[in-house]
């Protein structure tokens, strides 16, 4: 069985099935945050490695800067999302919603 996406009505509003695909300006302020964390990870792992004389300790942290890298990447990938296609889609189906209670 697949999800629908069609909005539904509950006490005359809308309810959807599945949230849109947006961005808010909350979640962009924490990817923002993230991103600098992951940012700052990278840095110390590279500037330890650096430091530390034993290959193996030295092999592990620059494996955990190449999974921060990984990360920082991915949270940049998410931040990059069209959010004015989503939003005008958003917009559209309440603007239908609306008129349907009325």
């Amino acid at each position: 069985m697949q999800p629908q996406t069609s909005p539904t009505q509950q006490h005359g509003q809308a309810i959807l099935e599945q949230p849109p695909q947006v961005i808010t300006t909350k979640d962009f302020l924490y990817l923002k945050d993230q991103l600098s964390w992951e940012l700052l990870a990278m840095k110390k792992c590279h500037h330890f490695a650096q430091e530390c004389s034993d290959p193996d300790i030295r092999q592990a942290i620059d494996e955990a800067g190449q999974m921060h890298q990984r990360h920082y990447q991915l949270f940049l990938k998410h931040m990059q999302n069209n959010n004015t296609v989503e939003m005008s889609n958003v917009q559209q189906l309440q603007e239908i919603m609306e008129g349907k209670s009325k």
